[in-house]
């Protein structure tokens, strides 16, 4: 059997003049797993079109194409669908735009897969190779990590990418925040759940170099299987980045198991200084935990912090933009991810926003969380898209990053702010030009190096 799987392009990855070094960080994982459960004799072949351009009229016709679109790719994803349905080709798509909207995806698919594939995967490929594949598949209540098959790196071109040692060793967030996609894509089941500890460390164990970057949601979600995990790695000299909430900073014991196992960033979602918003979207992970003092707890442990923030929620006016970026460079974190809210379908502000009104449009090219697509209420959409633009130019300005790096706890530290907050964002010019090189692979010893440099104290702190 041949399979062609495609991730669609996002649709600012696509830009001749300039692609964000964001497009090339990580393989699309998705596929390459889902590739694991194909017999060894199938034809399969994986393609990204952040990192390539495809030729749709040249490529053959294979049995079975598999698209995994995200929403600001639907359109592309349609486009794709459309072309090879026409040439004879049996489409499947899955993940979360079509978990979302599987009407609308239906109409461009011969089947469609809502929730995690897991289990239902391997049910399609039965039933297609018997010819008698399903237009629905759904994910049932009973999920499981069990048995996954090794992820199909062979099939990933790693040198495309500057961080091709991406990996995910669990599944979903135990939190509901309701401007969140996830909840709607686990619906119906478990909503969080982790690989076994062994299996995980195998899946490290098979992957080259030192760095790691862990895909997972809340990869500090479940302590037993956190604690378990850093204990499995220490002695590894794995160098490696994740995402956590700040009520697992705060809580002792579990940093300390990370830094020894070899953390050294972490992207933590404070995402508004705006008390009032924390409650109304449902963040309860964040309601009166004190920002300042998880920022230095990872400090004093010598961990940079990649910090989200949304703007445009409720309780935000004029002034959140200015506040946030303040904020932000007083405690001297390193990076900083800006969204403007967006009211992805099927969630919990979707819903409230279409029961009064103030979705604009339904142009998913646009729900990018960079343009206004609802009315907000405590500001002008121009302000809040203007806002949110001047939030990174004045983050990112020289005189804010060596702000930055003097609220540093030592010097290593301010050298590596510097070399980081400074490296990702100054020189984006020279990151496209590797990009379009196909040699950004290159950069990351550079990476491992900044890390390793400046990173990871002795001894961590009590939180302050």
């Amino acid at each position: 059997m041949r399979v062609t799987m495609i991730l669609p392009a996002l649709t600012e990855a696509t830009s001749p003049l300039f692609r964000p070094i964001k497009y090339s960080l990580f393989p699309p994982l998705g596929l390459a797993t889902l590739a694991g459960y194909l017999d060894t004799d199938d034809e399969v072949e994986l393609y990204d079109e952040h990192v390539e351009r495809l030729d749709l009229a040249a490529m053959p016709t294979p049995d079975l194409l598999v698209l995994q679109p995200y929403i600001t790719s639907a359109r592309r994803s349609y486009e794709i669908a459309d072309h090879f349905r026409a040439r004879g080709a049996h489409v499947a798509m899955g993940g979360l735009h079509v978990t979302s909207l599987p009407e609308e995806a239906a109409a461009h698919a011969d089947t469609v897969f809502t929730g995690p594939g897991e289990d239902a995967w391997p049910r399609f490929l039965k039933e297609f190779r018997d010819g008698v594949p399903a237009r629905r598949y759904d994910s049932g209540p009973q999920r499981t990590l069990a048995g996954l098959p090794p992820v199909r790196r062979d099939l990933i071109k790693r040198q495309l990418y500057l961080v091709p040692n991406s990996l995910v060793v669990s599944r979903g967030c135990p939190h509901h925040c309701d401007f969140c996609y996830k909840d709607a894509f686990f619906a119906g089941g478990k909503s969080f759940y982790t690989q076994a500890v062994d299996d995980a460390l195998a899946e490290i164990d098979r992957l080259p170099g030192r760095h790691l970057y862990f895909l997972d949601d809340h990869l500090l979600g479940n302590r037993r299987f956190a604690t378990a995990l850093f204990d499995g790695m220490a002695g590894m000299g794995r160098l490696w980045q994740a995402a956590a909430t700040v009520k697992s900073v705060l809580e002792p014991g579990l940093l300390e198991r990370a830094q020894a196992a070899g953390l050294r960033s972490l992207f933590v979602g404070f995402e508004t200084v705006n008390d009032a918003n924390l409650a109304e979207r449902r963040k309860d992970q964040n309601i009166g935990r004190d920002y300042s003092a998880a920022v230095r707890r990872l400090h004093d442990a010598g961990v940079m912090v990649n910090a989200s923030f949304v703007f445009g929620l409720d309780q935000d006016g004029p002034d959140v933009f200015d506040r946030t970026v303040e904020w932000a460079v007083r405690q001297g974190i390193e990076t900083a991810t800006f969204h403007i809210m967006t009211p992805y379908p099927s969630t919990g502000l979707w819903r409230q926003l279409a029961a009064e009104d103030r979705i604009l449009h339904q142009d998913w090219d646009l729900y990018d969380t960079r343009h206004v697509v609802f009315r907000p209420r405590g500001m002008s959409a121009r302000q809040l898209e203007d806002g949110y633009w001047r939030a990174y130019r004045d983050f990112y300005r020289w005189g804010n990053i060596w702000r930055g790096a003097a609220a540093q706890p030592g010097g290593h530290e301010r050298l590596r702010h510097l070399a980081y907050a400074g490296g990702w964002k100054k020189f984006e010019p020279a990151w496209d030009a590797l990009i379009r090189s196909r040699r950004v692979v290159r950069a990351l010893p550079l990476l491992e190096r900044t890390l390793t440099a400046f990173g990871g104290r002795s001894a961590i702190g009590a939180p302050r």
